[in-house]
């Protein structure tokens, strides 16, 4: 473990030089301004991210960095999580080894560590659930199903998918000779301490009528989403994960189903099962189901060890695969870790053997990637807001008489984040949870609008000014945008045209 510990510092160290090299993420800004209203819930995430980014501010600032510190600490410590489970199903310091190193090489981990996001704290959250599955079937001990449903509890906290992963388990639980446990008091316990941890955010839904839930029918309605052929989601599993592991997981995979050895562990393999199948049917994104992977490469690497131990012509195999694991995963990494410039990086986009997956049809439009691209633009679409906001009138800017509307959350976000130490007001929106904090006492007799047409605007105002267009900038997904100045309203009150305004699309 030493080896895998020292693996796991410099892997830190590599997030931290590498995290600043771009801009802020669109869902950041999303995290940060919800870090700034505390809840038990917001309309498209569990109120965990935010609360975490709430601290982690308030220690070690707003750089970059200091944003992505919690997603590289979490990034890197699933090395540990990884080696630790492979270790617990019988490996010895090989398949520890192994494991490590694929987790440390799957792109979706590496972008975990570059993002802030509730991607990142996803696989350590499911894997402290296996781990404690595996513990309370290796030591005969039904107590650990307790800390199951603490870690569950916790990980509903961060994202809803996690009960996905829990099901998996029940039904692993009734498909193998583990179901005997369901009679044990400790697993209801555990599921009690799961609920129990969930309820405030399950109470703030039901007080907020089901807002993720309206979100992720509105989602499908519009068709945003790409939707995956069964060929398409297996193969974007192996790219998101690195294809050259996929022998090893896909060998953990077959093990913990049919290897006498890890017969006890069965109903993991069962809860990926499981998981896939409810993910792909239900047109989920490709990486929905990339935090269960770490187990499968524990199960793969245990198997592998196995494999090559007593057979001398296959000990070759046992560098081989560090080696081209290691090639390759520095070879894939540029595709989410921004070591490169944006001219570079396109350059070396065309040197790939595959076409980088595009999750939404809008994102097809950017010359970057999507994880790249919406990290540009944002500086400039605060400065046009400050421009409009320097036209208003004294008596305009003075408290609640002239607010400023954003379309969409990462344009709210960014005027907050960027511009609330010039004296501006906080941004409103319809999107996500803007829309449920309204219209803040705002009567809507002069706005500034960013991203609306001139056209739609005229319906709703007399006196529509515009102000310009943000800078442009090539990189990013939303640029430019224009900005207008609204006085002058036919809809009475704000807060009147307020339910008008929602968006959760």
């Amino acid at each position: 473990m030493a080896v895998i510990w020292a693996i796991t510092v410099a892997t830190f160290l590599f997030h931290l030089y590498f995290n600043n090299r771009y801009g802020y993420f669109r869902d950041e800004f999303n995290y940060i301004d919800c870090g700034n209203h505390l809840q038990w819930g917001y309309v498209d995430q569990p109120p965990l991210v935010p609360f975490l980014i709430h601290l982690c501010r308030a220690v070690l600032g707003d750089s970059l960095r200091s944003i992505r510190f919690i997603p590289a600490l979490a990034s890197s410590l699933l090395l540990v999580q990884t080696a630790a489970i492979a270790r617990e199903l019988g490996g010895r310091r090989y398949a520890m080894f192994l494991s490590a190193v694929c987790a440390l090489m799957a792109p979706q981990y590496l972008s975990n560590g570059s993002l802030l996001g509730t991607n990142s704290l996803e696989p350590n959250l499911w894997m402290g659930c296996a781990s404690f599955a595996i513990l309370a079937i290796k030591k005969s001990n039904p107590r650990y199903w307790l800390g199951f449903g603490v870690c569950a509890g916790i990980g509903l906290e961060n994202k809803y998918s996690i009960a996905i992963f829990g099901a998996g388990i029940v039904v692993g639980l009734l498909l193998t000779e583990q179901r005997r446990v369901l009679l044990s008091r400790w697993l209801w316990l555990g599921g009690l301490a799961a609920f129990l941890i969930f309820l405030p955010n399950l109470l703030w839904n039901v007080h907020h009528h089901w807002p993720f839930a309206e979100l992720m029918h509105n989602i499908r309605a519009e068709d945003r989403d790409v939707v995956w052929g069964p060929f398409q989601f297996f193969f974007q599993q192996m790219l998101i994960v690195n294809p050259i592991s996929a022998p090893i997981w896909l060998t953990g995979l077959f093990a913990l189903q049919f290897w006498p050895r890890l017969q006890p562990y069965r109903l993991l393999g069962w809860s990926y099962l499981v998981c896939y199948a409810f993910f792909f049917s239900q047109h989920g994104k490709n990486y929905y189901l990339s935090p269960v992977y770490p187990m499968l490469f524990a199960a793969g690497a245990v198997a592998m060890e196995a494999l090559i131990k007593d057979r001398p012509r296959l000990q070759w195999l046992r560098p081989a695969l560090v080696i081209v694991l290691l090639i390759n995963g520095l070879y894939i990494a540029p595709v989410v870790i921004p070591v490169f410039s944006p001219e570079n990086f396109l350059r070396y986009a065309k040197t790939l053997p595959f076409k980088l997956p595009v999750n939404e049809h809008a994102h097809a439009r950017a010359a970057l990637p999507q994880w790249y691209a919406d990290q540009f633009g944002w500086k400039e679409i605060a400065d046009e807001a400050v421009v409009a906001w320097n036209r208003l009138t004294p008596e305009e800017r003075q408290d609640k008489n002239c607010g400023i509307f954003a379309n969409d959350y990462g344009q709210a976000g960014a005027i907050n984040f960027f511009d609330r130490t010039l004296g501006l007001p906080p941004a409103l929106s319809g999107d996500r949870t803007y829309w449920i904090w309204g219209a803040q006492g705002y009567t809507g007799n002069c706005l500034i609008v960013l991203g609306d047409r001139k056209e739609r605007l005229e319906q709703l105002f007399d006196q529509v000014e515009f102000v310009g267009l943000s800078p442009d900038n090539q990189w990013a997904l939303e640029s430019p945008i224009g900005v207008h100045i609204c006085r002058r309203p036919k809809f009475g009150t704000l807060a009147e045209l307020w339910p008008q305004l929602k968006r959760w699309w």
